[in-house]
């Protein structure tokens, strides 16, 4: 394993791009190889994560054109275009991956397998597996189809519609279910507790599925074509420029413009709760780019308050609560965090994990179940810490590390590139 190494900021400056949205990134190329005609991508993430599935797309028969860029031309085939793969599908380490592509797999009249690194093979596959069999597809698994790898055999022309009621509040979940619902005669309708991220619902309407919405719930209506109109135009991640908006919040002296990122209303809880700890925060040039709502963000840094972190706001920031915890690390007062139990069975279990490492650095960190109580307002100090397989503990820890007192050590710093090629090398541009 590589080291990351942190010393001490005295400020974050300039205007920076962060690379472009993982979620998009992945459902775009999905969605490209369904449609009919040719899509243009821009602004693709070529991450470990997501060029895995590209490459999954080009095993099920896809041309894509400009793979490893971030510009690149997906011919699609249409709804019932995808063929057999030769080989197992690897997803490396993406939940999101395997997830989507195990809906999309479920809708197909062929077998495929799907499989991914020695963390994916630990994380629940229940959520889908169970949904998507009621759909009519067979899908094994180890423990009975609960773990991957996942052998699927699609419905084909067997699938039926269903309506299901999640019991969490996952995007990950529903997309899988309106996927292979592309496939079914009828509706598919899948509610939730809590709305998530609605990249699936956006971005199959501008691929012209039916798609609908009420509450709580969405379906889409099955065998409509979808086809390759304009092109696919992917902001920046918020979840990537999370890290760097908490480093300039919590580091004196600070102020940073981060670019052309994605402000989805299901994606921006991390802004509403870093408004609601103090933190100083605007949105610049806010604009709409093919179906999804973008913006500058501009932060500059201002002592921060502990806040309470639960309910519906928590499915709209759950990718970004470890390095939350960091700015609750450094905010005056006790910040608890509860209803976020999905963060138990992420890349490692960021419940436990970010807590540990947070301690290592001096922290007051009580654990609960679904959250954590973290007290905040002392001096932190630079330490060596692991990384745990988990991309967004490393750069969580990176993130603490610069105002800590001395040099922070990250072990594992390679799993970075599974969502933020160049993290190290825009950290150290903007933190010098």
């Amino acid at each position: 394993m590589a080291d990351l190494l942190i010393q001490p900021s005295r400020g974050l400056h300039g205007a920076i791009t962060t690379p472009g949205d993982k979620s998009l990134s992945h459902r775009a190329v999905m969605f490209a190889a369904i449609a009919e005609g040719t899509t243009e991508i821009s602004g693709f993430l070529t991450a470990e994560d997501t060029l895995n599935t590209a490459k999954a797309v080009q095993q099920l028969g896809i041309t894509v054109e400009g793979l490893g860029t971030d510009r690149m031309l997906v011919h699609g085939k249409g709804l019932d275009g995808l063929s057999e793969p030769a080989g197992v599908l690897d997803l490396g380490n993406s939940g999101t991956g395997m997830r989507l592509l195990a809906g999309l797999l479920a809708g197909q009249n062929f077998f495929s397998v799907l499989t991914g690194d020695q963390y994916l093979r630990k994380r629940p596959m229940a959520r889908i597996v169970e949904p998507l069999r009621r759909m009519g597809s067979m899908i094994d698994g180890r423990s009975n189809g609960k773990l991957a790898p996942l052998a699927i055999r699609g419905g084909g022309a067997a699938l039926k519609a269903v309506e299901f009621a999640s019991p969490v509040a996952s995007a990950q979940v529903k997309s899988a279910l309106l996927l292979c619902g592309l496939y079914a005669d009828g509706v598919t309708t899948v509610s939730e507790p809590h709305k998530s991220r609605d990249h699936t619902e956006r971005m199959l309407r501008y691929f012209g599925a039916d798609v609908a919405e009420s509450g709580l719930s969405v379906s889409v209506r099955g065998r409509r074509p979808l086809t390759a109109g304009g092109p696919v135009v992917i902001p920046a991640d918020i979840s990537s420029a999370a890290f760097f908006m908490v480093a300039a919040a919590v580091v004196p002296g600070s102020d940073l413009l981060i670019t052309n990122v994605g402000v989805n209303p299901t994606r921006t809880g991390i802004i509403d709760i870093l408004l609601q700890m103090g933190a100083d925060i605007t949105l610049e040039k806010e604009r709409d780019q093919a179906g999804e709502p973008v913006a500058d963000v501009r932060i500059r840094h201002r002592p921060l308050k502990s806040v309470q972190i639960s309910g519906g706001v928590v499915p709209r920031a759950i990718d970004e609560i470890p390095v939350l915890s960091v700015a609750a690390a450094y905010a005056a007062g006790t910040t608890v965090i509860r209803d976020a139990a999905e963060l138990r069975v992420k890349e490692s279990d960021r419940i436990a994990t970010i807590a540990a490492e947070l301690r290592k650095m001096g922290v007051q960190i009580k654990e609960h179940s679904d959250g954590m109580e973290i007290t905040g307002g002392s001096a932190l100090t630079g330490t060596r810490c692991e990384s745990h397989g988990d991309h967004r503990i490393a750069m969580s820890l990176a993130v603490a590390g610069l105002a800590a007192r001395g040099e922070t050590t990250i072990a594992g710093k390679e799993w970075i590139d599974t969502s933020f090629p160049g993290f190290e090398g825009l950290l150290r541009k903007t933190a010098s």
